[in-house]
């Protein structure tokens, strides 16, 4: 069996991070590790995974002048992050409650019940629920 388990996720700084997809999103934080990078600094190995498993994120803190510049534009401005939800309205409301910003009103598409919103480092995500 082949399953996607990480995907890394450049970020500011760790712990905002880890806030945002725990207590916004509601993921659940898998592992927080120290860590070193490839010429020996510290940093943590830390994962999010959206509760009961699936693909998880890495939270990557940025690490020099080319990673900084990628946060927030990790998919070059496009939605590059999907969160299907089986209770669309109540994960809005959640959203809306925690002053993330949205930036399409929600709508239906053939796919589903959508809005788009950022992350706490800029990235574009889609919310996708069922249709009503």
């Amino acid at each position: 069996m082949t399953q996607l388990d990480l995907v890394a996720l450049v970020v500011d700084d760790y712990d905002p991070a880890v806030a945002f997809f725990t207590e916004v999103l509601g993921f659940e934080l898998a592992e927080d590790s120290p860590a070193l990078t490839n010429d020996g600094r510290p940093k943590r190995w830390v994962v999010v995974r959206p509760p009961g498993g699936g693909t998880g994120l890495l939270l990557a803190r940025a690490d020099g002048p080319r990673q900084r510049r990628a946060v927030g534009d990790q998919c070059a401005g496009r939605v590059g992050f999907f969160l299907r939800v089986e209770d669309f309205d109540a994960a809005l409301a959640r959203l809306q409650a925690a002053g993330v910003e949205l930036l399409t009103e929600p709508r239906d598409e053939p796919y589903g019940r959508v809005v788009v919103f950022r992350d706490i480092a800029g990235n574009k995500w889609d919310l996708l629920g069922p249709l009503r």
